[in-house]
């Protein structure tokens, strides 16, 4: 259908659309038997969705010049997959392009999880500035010693205010404290404009907090041990080099350090002892298999530079300094945990280091470095919600940042706001890691190995906490098949909701807790909820409800789903576009589901928006209806109000429990003059 232009401005896009919890078997009880972790990423699943790729985009309504490359896959335990994917378009890698595939145990797509939006074509793909002006933005964006730079490679930048024809320039070098950079600078190829920046290397802090006499996995025989383990983490020595991989630690029985600062072995103990556990936490844990989730370990070097009082993360290995004279190496275990898991986040997510994503990106570090922290119940180091609190960085004896209550260090949020991607990802990490204690512990004042905490909530609430165990999983799950890129924290209070339905089931207890200890920070309402798929997915009956898998589980009618940005999505891209012709005619979608016989007070909920070009105040020319089984349960006009903004209408649904029913929406258009019927977002609530 040809669709009338009228100049509507398209709503706010939201960084990412309604997703699909796998399903939970009929008669199941909420909560049972979904704790269950995913599967390890296998190479041939990679390879098999590979091979599907140029089919995917097509039946994903992809532009022609745009290619899909297969980043991570995703099996659950009932054959369901969560493919997530980056994108070319005309050979240009699009930054800010990836998404994530959502497929039933046959393959079927229920749903997408995009970026910011679906389109990725930018007004131009002629670039005005020069790759020499791009190179030199990045030079003095850098602001590093011995600087190497990129020439500048012509990329797609996906942002908030659309698609742009950019170049990204690399830039490395050592900063003035010794940290190493690899500054990614996007500068816009139309204006010369820097876009944004992010670094590859992820810092930390820490203070050379020993772990005492521990067993230590190595490898070799007698004579000829090394500092490697049955994984492939393995630790060297870079003699206070800046650069290099160092030289692999080796001992002759076995025995390693003496626990003692001037033993060069004692701090490579603690680096290597904590990358093991770090590995085993996310593989009993969360079910993933080490940083890559391919069963590999990475390379921990220690006694970098001179006086170097940090510890980094540069997308491939760990690096800790020794601190201030060289005497207080920061091998502390969940720095360890904390750097680490930024390559968890690369290898997911890949959550940008800027705006709301960059908040989200620390604390994700924060939450996992927790997780290792509380794994491995060391008695040199007891388990807490503290960050830093051996460190003694600010002289006083104070931790770098509180979970239970972020603002106490001075300058972490407790709550969001919409300024709060304009922080330093470290403060602005302040509300998740809120999150993550109230969900864990709850809110008020608790006692907790010994630690005092004191947790508020921004809106007044009491929240019940499930444990950090099940709020850690549950974050995994959203990382790993929610959020994209550039998500925001509206973004991660939908993926705990479904992440949690993923896990303990539809309507949970798990659900209620993270998703009111998301309220309790202030985090943006998600359309999700614990009672309904939100959308539509194997976890409810209707299919598709957010429209974001295209025809995907509807019949009827050529065009009225569709992305056509003349009339906006209430979330994602794709909506119901009813009418809107302004010629005589008709369309319609179907779609027929379940209502469980075991339902409380089932519901169906959608959100609709009406715009008209008639003038009459009492005539209706055209019309729209709402039908279940062929009966009219709501009906709509050119007369109806409110115009031009989403409204929610919800049906109840208490008399067809226990049968199949079929929902039918359609219009019918007179001869003249326009009413569009926009429906999105429809969900069943059993």
């Amino acid at each position: 259908m040809n669709r009338l232009k009228s100049g509507l401005a398209t709503g706010g896009l939201l960084a990412l659309a309604l997703a699909i919890s796998p399903a939970i078997p009929a008669g199941a009880a909420a909560g049972a038997g979904r704790d269950k972790a995913p599967a390890p990423e296998s190479q041939s699943l990679k390879t098999t969705e590979q091979s599907r790729a140029a089919a995917s985009a097509s039946a994903l309504g992809l532009a022609s010049g745009e290619k899909l490359i297969v980043k991570s896959v995703i099996a659950d335990p009932d054959g369901a997959t969560h493919v997530r994917y980056e994108r070319t378009l005309d050979g240009l890698r699009v930054i800010g392009g990836d998404f994530v595939s959502h497929k039933d145990s046959s393959g079927a797509v229920k749903s997408v999880t995009w970026n910011v939006r679906k389109g990725v074509t930018p007004s131009t793909m002629t670039p005005t500035v020069s790759k020499s002006q791009a190179h030199q933005a990045g030079l003095a964006a850098a602001k590093a010693n011995k600087e190497t730079a990129t020439p500048g490679e012509l990329v797609v930048f996906q942002s908030a205010t659309g698609p742009k024809l950019a170049y990204e320039v690399i830039t490395e070098g050592i900063k003035a404290d010794q940290t190493p950079t690899k500054l990614h600078t996007i500068v816009d190829a139309t204006t010369g404009k820097t876009l944004t920046s992010w670094d590859d290397v992820k810092e930390g802090t820490g203070n050379g907090i020993f772990v005492g006499s521990v067993s230590l996995a190595t490898s070799g025989s007698s004579g000829a041990y090394t500092m490697k383990d049955s994984h492939g983490n393995y630790t060297t020595d870079l003699n206070q080099a800046t650069s290099g991989n160092g030289t692999t630690f080796t001992d002759a029985d076995d025995v390693w350090g003496t626990g003692s600062q001037s033993n060069r072995q004692s701090a490579a103990v603690d680096a290597h002892y904590g990358a093991g556990k770090t590995y085993d936490y996310y593989n009993t844990q969360l079910g993933r298999a080490g940083i890559w989730n391919n069963g590999t370990g990475a390379r921990s070097r220690v006694h970098y530079g001179q006086n170097y009082s940090n510890a980094f993360w540069d997308g491939t290995q760990m690096t800790y300094g020794d601190g201030a004279g060289n005497a207080a190496p920061l091998v502390e275990i969940d720095v360890a945990g904390h750097e680490m898991s930024h390559g968890v986040t690369e290898n997911t997510a890949g959550l940008a280091y800027t705006g709301d994503a960059g908040g989200l990106n620390e604390a994700t570090s924060d939450i996992f470095g927790t997780g290792v922290e509380w794994y491995t119940n060391n008695p040199n180091d007891t388990p807490d919600y503290l960050i830093g609190e051996k460190l003694n960085l600010n002289g006083n004896g104070t931790p770098l940042r509180y979970m239970d209550k972020p603002s106490k260090d001075g300058a972490s949020k407790d709550c969001w706001s919409s300024t709060l991607g304009s922080l330093d990802p470290h403060y602005s990490s302040g509300p998740l890691n809120h999150w993550y204690y109230l969900a864990s512990e709850g809110s008020g004042a608790k006692t907790v190995n010994g630690v005092s905490y004191n947790s508020p909530t921004c809106d007044g609430s009491t929240v019940t906490g499930i444990g950090h165990v099940k709020a850690e999983k549950i974050w995994y799950r959203t990382l790993s098949t929610y959020l994209t890129s550039s998500s925001n924290y509206a973004a991660a209070r939908t993926g705990v909701i479904k992440a949690a339905k993923d896990l303990y089931g539809v309507g949970s207890a798990e659900c209620t807790a993270v998703d009111k200890a998301m309220g309790a920070i202030s985090a943006p309402a998600s359309t999700e909820t614990c009672g309904t798929s939100g959308g539509g997915g194997t976890g409810a009956a209707l299919t598709n409800g957010g429209f974001e898998s295209g025809q995907t589980g509807w019949t009827g009618t050529a065009g009225p789903i569709t992305n056509d940005t003349g009339r906006p999505a209430h979330s994602g891209s794709y909506k119901m576009w009813l009418g809107g012709n302004g010629v005589s005619g008709s369309e319609n979608e179907s779609q027929t589901f379940a209502v469980p016989s075991t339902a409380t007070s089932p519901t169906l909920t959608y959100w609709i928006r009406i715009d008209t070009s008639e003038t009459s105040t009492t005539s209706a020319y055209d019309t729209a209806t709402v039908q279940i089984n062929g009966v009219t349960k709501q009906s709509y006009s050119n007369l109806s109000t409110p115009k031009a903004s989403y409204v929610q209408k919800t049906i109840d649904l208490t008399a067809y429990k226990g049968t199949n029913v079929t929902l039918k929406l359609a219009d019918t258009e007179d001869s003249s003059l326009q009413t569009s019927f926009v429906v999105d977002d429809v969900a069943t609530n059993f």
